[in-house]
Formats: C-alpha cells, structure tokens, sequence
C-alpha cells in the first residue's frame, strides 16, 4: 500500500512542477490538487498554513498576485484578512502546499519536499533548470 501524499498544484509553476516531479521520481503518485480550481475551504488553507509552521502572510504569493493592489503588505493587516484575501484571489496561495504523514510543508524550494517524503528519491534529481538536487537517506 502506498502511503497518500497530496499536493496543492499550479502546473503554470516551475516550482510546483518541479515537485510534483520529485513525488513522482520516489515512486509516489500524489492526489493532485489544482488549488486555482478547486480552492482549499478557509479551515483547509488554515490547517495548512499552520502544519507547515507558517502564517498566512509567510504562506501569500506576491509575485504576480494582486497583493501589492489589496495593501496586503501594510504590517496592520491582520492574518485573518490575509486568509480572506486567498481564499477570495486563490493565486494570492503561495505554491506548492504538499501534505503527507511525516508533516506539511510549502515546497519553495521544491527540495524541501525531500523532509516529508515517505520514501527517498532513488537518484538525483533534476529540476527544469538542470539544477541537481542531490538524493539522501529518508530520516
């Protein structure tokens, strides 16, 4: 029985191809979550921001959001607007959210998918932009 990991998906991001990638190549075929179409409910995109040991404005995308326009950046806006804010722009959720047994993480780098795989990669990896991530021992 392969043991269920999950990941919250953009395929337009390297990052979050890059990934889902890595999933693949330790042999595990994750549930595939298109967040930008299936958005998390607020109590899921908390949940996860929390596992992950974040808080909703370390878990917002800038970068080609609408952040910058909603004053998402001034200190006085509080978590639970950013929250709002995500759940009504759902590409304001930084990407890619991975969940598995051994913990959540958000995968920026990608290779920080590797502390909660529950098995190795069998090689090195190679990301699109021929960077090559090292494989090492589960933990």
């Amino acid at each position: 029985m392969t043991e269920a990991v999950t990941i919250w998906h953009n395929p337009a991001c390297g990052t979050s191809r890059n990934t889902l990638a890595m999933i693949r190549a330790a042999g595990i075929e994750p549930t595939v979550v298109e967040y930008l179409k299936a958005p998390p409910t607020r109590d899921d995109l908390a949940n996860a921001i929390t596992d992950a040991g974040l808080g909703p404005r370390d878990a917002a995308r800038e970068k080609g959001t609408p952040f910058a326009e909603l004053g998402l950046g001034d200190p006085s806006v509080t978590d639970d607007a950013i929250l709002d804010a995500m759940l009504a722009h759902p590409i304001l959720i930084n990407r890619p959210f991975v969940f598995t047994s051994r913990g959540v993480r958000l995968c920026r780098p990608s290779e920080v998918v590797l502390e909660i795989l529950p098995t190795p990669l069998p090689g090195d990896f190679t990301k699109e932009d021929g960077e090559v991530v090292k494989a090492g021992p589960a933990s």
